[in-house]
């Protein structure tokens, strides 16, 4: 696969509307997880985000992720993270 799509999708083996799919899905997901609450575009940003983080930090510990479950668990994974530093960063420092 191309080098730079690659890059671009961060996940191998599916193609930009199945990758936005998982994304949505995950975002919504993390979303019910962290108690958030988001519109669908969000969701879905925060779903890819959360995907290429995810399968990057599967890369870290050497968990293969392939397969549709597998990365939705890997965006959804990457999706919580997003999410909490997002919150971590926008809360009021008293």
């Amino acid at each position: 696969m191309n080098d730079t799509i690659y890059a671009a999708l961060g996940t191998p083996g599916y193609g930009f509307f199945m990758t936005l799919l998982i994304g949505m899905l995950a975002g919504w997901i993390a979303e019910r997880l962290t108690s958030s609450d988001h519109g669908i575009f969000t969701n879905m940003l925060v779903g890819v985000a959360g995907s290429f983080i995810g399968s990057r930090l599967a890369e870290l510990v050497d968990i293969p992720v392939f397969g549709f479950f597998r990365t939705l668990i890997a965006a959804v994974i990457g999706a919580v993270v997003v999410i909490t530093v997002w919150n971590a960063l926008r809360k009021p420092r008293v």
